[in-house]
């Protein structure tokens, strides 16, 4: 409407001046058309812009021929200029339109992919409450290699693993799946998480399709609320007591990832670097990935993690994730650049 708006007003203008003051103006309508209408459209109002100025030239007698004749061939130059302007920005528009919806199918295709490759854990075992969140990184980001697990135990309490595969991409997502593959088979015959551990090891050197290597944290909780930890390198699990107390539950030697080249985390499978902590009724204990705690605002600042998780009480797990994943939206102002999982554990009793 702008354009045409414009066009009546000069015609206004020079009507009540009985004068072309305005006539030059002609040429802005289709230069403007050219930044929102298709081609038709501003060829249409550069047409109607060459008609009108033409009109003004012939109806003005008082108007210099040489004056009128520039006028009306800089209108010209401009619908023309203005029209070929739209062809070059539809079609601009266009080809990003179809980037976008190739993006947006393959983002989901990946994304049905990680949660079958991931799917559900148990909401309850005995008095431990489980929930997880898993946050998918911007729309054409490579799908990365987040992962988690947790079984509950025929004797009570539950064994899990939250990890995350050096890299992104296919090889990461087939690395992902090795470990949570090896988790789940020796999960349940393994008499300790050192055992479980081994078995991921074993299982991520027969693989030769790269040199990645995993992160992880095993932990095996009791019904009374002892935690078993066994970390490989991961960002430790966050501690959050009834009281509103955050403590990181990491071992007092850091242990080197999985997957290493063969000596290197042999040490650490022989027992050393695992802690454990006790859960009173209440507490809750936070797992996630690298994708949350370096999550960066628009000045490069980092996510307070464990100053939102103080604030963790709320009687739905759920929520205290929807919570979590509030907070790190706020923060960031814009999608994450790496895929973050969480994983909450909750002693009610």
């Amino acid at each position: 409407m702008v354009p045409h708006a414009l066009i009546a007003t000069v015609v206004l203008v020079d009507v009540l001046a009985q004068s072309a003051v305005l006539l030059s103006l002609l040429a802005a309508p289709p230069a403007l058309a050219a930044a929102t209408s298709r081609p038709r459209a501003v060829a249409l109002v550069g047409g109607l812009a060459i008609v009108v100025c033409a009109g003004v030239v012939v109806a003005d007698e008082t108007l210099a021929p040489g004056r009128g004749m520039v006028a009306l061939g800089s209108v010209a130059f401009v619908a023309l200029v203005a029209a070929y302007a739209s062809v070059v920005r539809v079609r601009a528009v266009e080809k990003q339109r179809k980037t976008m919806r190739e993006l947006v199918d393959v983002r989901a295709v990946a994304d049905v992919a990680q949660a079958a490759i991931l799917g559900p854990v148990p909401r309850t075992s005995g008095p431990i409450e489980l929930a997880v969140s898993y946050t998918s990184a911007a729309v054409g980001a490579r799908i990365g290699g987040d992962l988690y697990e947790a079984i509950p135990l025929a004797g009570g309490g539950v064994r899990l693993i939250v990890g995350d595969v050096q890299g992104k991409g296919l090889t990461a997502v087939q690395t992902a799946v090795t470990v949570l593959t090896a988790f789940r088979v020796r999960v349940l015959g393994a008499g300790s998480l050192q055992e479980v551990a081994q078995h991921i090891e074993n299982a991520l050197r027969l693989r030769e399709l790269s040199e990645k290597f995993v992160t992880a944290v095993l932990a095996d909780c009791t019904e009374d609320g002892v935690v078993t930890l066994l970390n490989f390198g991961h960002p430790p699990p966050l501690v959050r007591r009834a009281d509103g107390t955050v403590v990181p539950a990491e071992p007092d030697v850091p242990g080197p990832p999985l997957g290493l080249p063969r000596g290197l985390s042999k040490h650490f499978l022989d027992g050393s670097g695992t802690c454990s902590v006790r859960l009173g009724p209440g507490d809750r204990l936070l797992f996630y990935t690298d994708g949350t705690t370096e999550a960066r605002d628009t000045d490069g600042v980092f996510f307070e993690l464990p100053e939102t998780v103080r604030h963790l009480d709320h009687d739905d797990l759920d929520h205290d994730l929807a919570t979590l994943r509030g907070a790190l939206a706020a923060h960031t102002r814009r999608p994450l650049d790496d895929d973050a999982a969480l994983l909450l554990l909750r002693l009610t009793g």
